[in-house]
């Protein structure tokens, strides 16, 4: 049976979303990933005693740093970080809903169409 021309247009539109999901997704864990890492950083950092030299890297370069420079730019960038991973919280709880939305939409439009999605017609 062929899928009338709003209902493949329709899966496509869904596909796709799926796929924005998918990358938003992939895009969040990254930026947990180093939210944890620079956590871990500024732990074992505060372990350090305030005379100890401290290096960061640099390409394939390490550079000594101050201990409270290096810790303001580490927090720094965690709290970007932790901005950044609410906004692609929120695109990620946007695209669900929209999905569900979708995915809701289709099967009410293959219904319509005599179909019964799900059943592998």
């Amino acid at each position: 049976m062929e899928l009338p021309k709003n209902i493949q247009h329709q899966l496509a539109q869904f596909q796709q979303l799926q796929q924005q999901a998918q990358a938003i997704s992939m895009q969040k864990q990254t930026v947990e990933m180093q939210i944890q890492e620079t956590q871990k950083a500024l732990e074992e950092l505060k372990k350090t005693d305030d005379e100890a030299e401290v290096f960061k890297t640099a390409g394939n370069l390490l550079i000594k740093v101050k201990k409270d420079e290096i810790n303001s730019e580490l927090e720094e960038k965690a709290e970007t970080l932790q901005l950044r991973e609410k906004t692609i919280t929120r695109q990620e709880e946007r695209v669900m809903k929209k999905l569900q939305e979708m995915q809701a939409s289709l099967q009410e439009a293959m219904q319509g169409a005599g179909m019964n999605p799900g059943m592998g017609n």
